[in-house]
């Protein structure tokens, strides 16, 4: 029912900040749970931040304090602003779409990606 693009990604040194943006089709985006995870080569998926439809937000603590995410229900947007970006965040990042209020993200709709990369 959702489809979702990312975009914003590319290279930075570290230090350096870039904001990633995913737009999601459908009139009903302000009633879902939006998320963002990644994926570094070798290893599994991991939750970075998640943002409720009441703006309520949760952040891995690795990233707490760096990253920060928002949205604006008027554009069917949701962002993902990193800064202080570090080598560690080099992976692929992910956009999701959970219509469960307490959602887990088991069930959510997901974006196709956008390759992050940071170097020293």
């Amino acid at each position: 029912q959702v489809q979702l693009v990312e975009s914003g990604g590319g290279l930075v040194q570290a230090g350096g900040s870039l904001r990633l943006s995913c737009a999601a089709s459908g009139r009903t985006f302000s009633s879902y749970a939006m998320g963002w995870f990644r994926q570094a080569p070798g290893k599994e998926r991991e939750f970075v931040a998640a943002i409720r439809r009441n703006y309520d937000t949760v952040y891995r603590d690795y990233v707490k304090g760096r990253f920060t995410i928002s949205r604006d229900n008027a554009k069917n947007t949701v962002y993902l602003q990193m800064n202080s970006l570090k080598p560690e965040d080099t992976a692929v990042y992910y956009c999701a779409a959970d219509p469960n209020y307490y959602s887990t993200f088991t069930t959510a709709y997901w974006g196709q990606g956008t390759q992050v990369t940071v170097s020293s």
